[in-house]
């Protein structure tokens, strides 16, 4: 029934059982607990961080090893596409990042963009704004029309969580709804100078394009997603984990909200 010859089943027999350790077997569920939170996304040396920072003495070569033998397999990622398209009617600023990703502190270079995502009744659009000291999500919004109301939704969201000084500068691509007049028209009144890479150079906001990479190919595409009001839940869930979980080396290792706490022990910031 098993389809197993006589000879091998009294050879599996005659072999000693193989004993393992309480400490191992630990580290074995630990490692599948946080492969498993991770919607079965993190990569061995993310998963040596995890570890470690949990109090396994445990290195990158082992955790390779022990994710081949738990069989922890990682789903690899496809190539970046254009979402948003210039209109040519509407004025374009100047690139003030060059790619310059690391600003000093909070609260002064914000980044955002659209992607698109696929549920069973249809496309979905996601705007996002990050704060690129830490990476941190700050705003958010989810629409199935790809609006300037959709990304000025996101960038509400970010001002009134973080009330920026004036003077931050908030960088995106040279899409029609981030050159809009009404968009300008928010970012002026939020006293927010403005940055523009050009359409479709991914390179020029590549955190952005990083973190929607995460979000599809880590998250989204590991379950079915059959509705736009499930699409939104999960994408929380994952702002979640994100923000709150997921290790950057850009942070020391560390999660975003955890690296802005780090800044708060240390300094005046609030």
């Amino acid at each position: 029934m098993i389809q197993v010859s006589t000879s091998g089943y009294y050879n599996w027999k005659k072999r000693p059982g193989q004993l393992i350790s309480a400490e191992t077997l630990n580290l074995h569920r630990r490692m599948k607990t946080l492969f498993k939170q991770s919607r079965n996304s993190l990569g061995s040396r993310e998963l040596m961080k995890k570890l470690c920072k949990e109090g396994f003495q445990i290195g990158r070569y082992r955790v390779r090893s022990l994710m081949k033998k738990l069989n922890l397999k990682v789903t690899q990622r496809i190539a970046y596409k254009v979402t948003t398209k210039r209109n040519h009617k509407n004025d374009v600023a100047n690139n003030l990042l060059n790619q310059n990703f690391n600003p000093v502190a909070p609260n002064q270079i914000w980044a955002g963009d659209i992607t698109y995502l696929k549920t069973g009744e249809g496309w979905v659009y996601l705007a996002i704004v990050m704060d690129l000291y830490s990476r941190r999500i700050v705003g958010w919004c989810i629409n199935k029309r790809m609006t300037t109301d959709l990304i000025s939704k996101a960038m509400i969201m970010a001002y009134n969580l973080r009330q920026p000084p004036f003077g931050l500068v908030f960088h995106s691509d040279r899409g029609s709804q981030y050159t809009s007049k009404h968009y300008q028209s928010l970012l002026n009144e939020y006293g927010i100078r403005v940055s523009m890479g050009d359409v479709g150079a991914c390179w020029d906001n590549a955190v952005v394009e990083r973190f929607f990479g995460s979000l599809k190919h880590d998250w989204i595409f590991k379950v079915a997603q059959p509705t736009r009001e499930y699409m939104k839940k999960d994408v929380a869930a994952y702002m979640r984990y994100y923000n709150l979980e997921r290790l950057h080396t850009a942070n020391g290792d560390q999660s975003p909200i955890n690296y802005e706490n780090s800044l708060k022990k240390v300094s005046s910031w609030t």
